[in-house]
């Protein structure tokens, strides 16, 4: 089986190297991200909680202690907006909005690999591809058509770096998309929960 692997590369020429790479950093990633993007483990029940469950100004210390217990996105945008000591809730929220932003990064982390991937693995199957019919050409001209075995190198060539191009990068697109939206539908529900949030202080602060 490992010999029919190594085979079958060593047929698809020098460009199997990259996409070899590409498939084993995308492989990486995708790993990465199931674990990394599980709702859990970003919207962390016990934060979600006790955000939920804030009825006065003295609930904060303890949200502030199951932040701090319970590091995560949700947790330093909930931290931002308790530690927060002004009353403009305009101030307030673009404040948020901007350090929000930089917290999400790290949801996102990775997926711009992931998309090179999906774009370019084809790419470089197509120039396998051209590099191979160049090859066929190239023995046609100086051997004519009649040497088939001669012929078959380049035709292989041309056919394998394509299918494991479109191999690599099809999961890598499919991935791609499935992450985006995920990360998308996670942001949604953090907005949520840190504007009901920001609304509740806001009123507390404003009771005083």
């Amino acid at each position: 089986m490992i010999d029919n692997i190594i085979l079958f590369a060593e047929k698809g020429g020098v460009l199997i190297i990259p996409l070899v790479i590409c498939s084993i950093i995308s492989l990486a990633v995708i790993i990465e991200k199931f674990f990394s993007l599980r709702r859990k483990k970003v919207i962390i029940p016990e934060v979600k909680s006790v955000v939920d469950n804030i009825a006065s100004e003295d609930d904060i210390k303890l949200a502030l202690n199951v932040c701090e217990q319970h590091k995560g996105v949700l947790s330093n945008i909930v931290k931002l907006v308790l530690e927060h000591d002004g009353s403009n809730y305009l101030q307030m929220r673009d404040e948020l909005s901007d350090s929000g932003r930089q917290e999400i990064r790290v949801l996102e982390r990775g997926l711009v690999i992931l998309e090179t991937i999906a774009t370019v693995t084809p790419v470089l199957g197509l120039l396998g591809t051209v590099i191979g019919m160049i090859k066929v050409f190239n023995v046609i001209a100086l051997q004519g058509v009649g040497e088939a075995s001669a012929l078959s190198g380049g035709i292989s060539e041309a056919l394998i770096t394509t299918a494991a191009g479109l191999t690599v990068g099809i999961p890598a697109l499919i991935f791609y998309n499935y992450f985006s939206k995920k990360v998308e539908n996670l942001i949604l529900d953090i907005e949520h929960i840190s504007n009901n949030l920001l609304k509740k202080i806001i009123s507390f602060r404003r009771e005083k």
